[in-house]
């Protein structure tokens, strides 16, 4: 999906084991903010959908993002992974400029 998120199968197992507690019809969020130490940071959050989100499906999980968001992400890939430091939803954004040195944050 050029212009949209990839949701790997291993995020998507991930996030129905998080949304398998959550109320009916919740989906995971993924949105961008300022903030980090590089300008931007992910937030990740279970929410409902809103009528102007982008939805992204894989292997039924539903990932939801705001269309502000989906600027900044557009192309990217959301994975998990485990690893030393934990485990995690990673972004692999390829409009990011620069990513900070554990990951968290990044600019365009």
């Amino acid at each position: 999906m050029a212009n949209g998120l990839i949701v790997t199968p291993r995020a998507a197992t991930r996030i129905l084991k998080v949304l398998a507690g959550e109320a009916p019809g919740a989906a995971l969020r993924v949105s961008v903010e300022g903030g980090g130490c590089t300008g931007f940071q992910y937030k990740f959050g279970c929410d409902s959908r809103k009528s102007d989100d982008v939805v992204v499906e894989q292997d039924g999980a539903v990932v939801l993002i705001d269309p502000i968001s989906m600027q900044y992400m557009a192309g990217s890939q959301l994975d998990f992974v485990e690893d030393l430091i934990g485990s995690t939803f990673r972004v692999e954004n390829p409009n990011a400029t620069a990513k900070c040195g554990c990951g968290t944050s990044f600019s365009i």
